[in-house]
Parts: C-alpha cells; sequence; structure tokens
C-alpha cells in the first residue's frame, strides 16, 4: 500500500466575487459557494486518490459570515481522514474585502468523496501520512463525526423505534404533537 502525505494534495482557490453570484439580499448566494467547494474537495480528493472522486456526502456546512460582492473569496482544502475508499476533505472558507484588508472566517465544511475507476468502480485510496498535531486532531475528529452519525442512524432508522420514547423531550420545544389516536 501507497501512502501520501496530506501537504502532497492540499489545495487552494481564490476567485473574486462578482454581483452575479449574489442572492436577493446582495449577499454571495451559498449555492454558489458550495458549488465552489465541491470542486475544491473533487480536485483535492482526485489528487490524493489519482482517480475520479464524487460526492458522497457534505457534513456540517454552517454559514458563518456572509460573503459581500467585491470580497476575494479562498478556500482552502485538505485530506483530514481516509478509509478504504473515502476520503473526507476538510475544507475551510474566508473572504477577503480587498479594500480593507479584513479576513472573515465564513464556513469550514467536510466533504465524504469516494475515488472511482474508469469503470465507475470504487477503488481503493493511499494511505495518509500525518506529520503534526492538527493533522492527528482533524483525523480524530472525522472518526467521532463518522460515528456519531452512525450512531444517530442506528437509533433512529432501527426497526423497533418508537417516536413515544421521545415525546417528553419535544415538550420544550415550539412544536404540538397532533398524531391520529393510533399513531
Amino acid at each position: 500500500m501507497s501512502y501520501k502525505t496530506i501537504d502532497s494534495s492540499r489545495i487552494s482557490m481564490s476567485q473574486l466575487m462578482q454581483p452575479s453570484h449574489s442572492n436577493f439580499s446582495g449577499k454571495i448566494h451559498g449555492g454558489y459557494i458550495l458549488n465552489l467547494m465541491d470542486q475544491i474537495a473533487f480536485a483535492c480528493a482526485s489528487k490524493h486518490s489519482e482517480t475520479y472522486c464524487v460526492t458522497a456526502s457534505v457534513d456540517t456546512v454552517d454559514f458563518l459570515n456572509p460573503i459581500e460582492i467585491g470580497d476575494l473569496v479562498t478556500m482552502k482544502a485538505s485530506i483530514n481522514h481516509i478509509g478504504h475508499t473515502s476520503m473526507v476533505v476538510g475544507i475551510r472558507v474566508e473572504s477577503e474585502n480587498i479594500r480593507t484588508g479584513e479576513i472573515k472566517h465564513c464556513n469550514s465544511s467536510y466533504f465524504t468523496m469516494v475515488a472511482k475507476n474508469d469503470l465507475g468502480k470504487s477503488v481503493d485510496v493511499p494511505g495518509l501520512i500525518i506529520n503534526d498535531k492538527t493533522e492527528v486532531k482533524r483525523f480524530l475528529k472525522a472518526l467521532k463525526r463518522k460515528e456519531t452519525k452512525q450512531s444517530r442512524q442506528s437509533e433512529f432508522n432501527s426497526e423497533d423505534f418508537s417516536h413515544t420514547d421521545y415525546l417528553e423531550d419535544l415538550k420544550s420545544y415550539k412544536v404540538k404533537i397532533d398524531l391520529p389516536e393510533n399513531y
């Protein structure tokens, strides 16, 4: 098995935000940013795996600060975790007001990408060489996100799931439960 450093597939991309990228409130459209994030995730994962990659899932897309027309958006991507055929790409999005130099952290997200061969079959990816504490932390955080997701799916997708077990938990929320009698 071959191994690659995280630095060997690290990518950054910058783009000037234009009026055509904005939504009705004059801020850059979140969907446009997601499209750019998907592109950089693909490039990073493909660089690591040396093959075509597809997006399997996207975790934790929180838009922290709005991006303005005229801002320079920079995205930084690196491999945070690898499985047999999948890779978790961590992405950091920052915007810079090019007139003032102010930089804002706008988003951090995690894209799970799967390596594919020419026939569309999943293929093994190279192992990961981890060089510092930050890379170890990112790898471990990816493991925890995976465990949490699997636990949540197991809890709510099980055959013996009963909504009545959770009705008390819902009382403190702004929700009215109005189910049929024998539901």
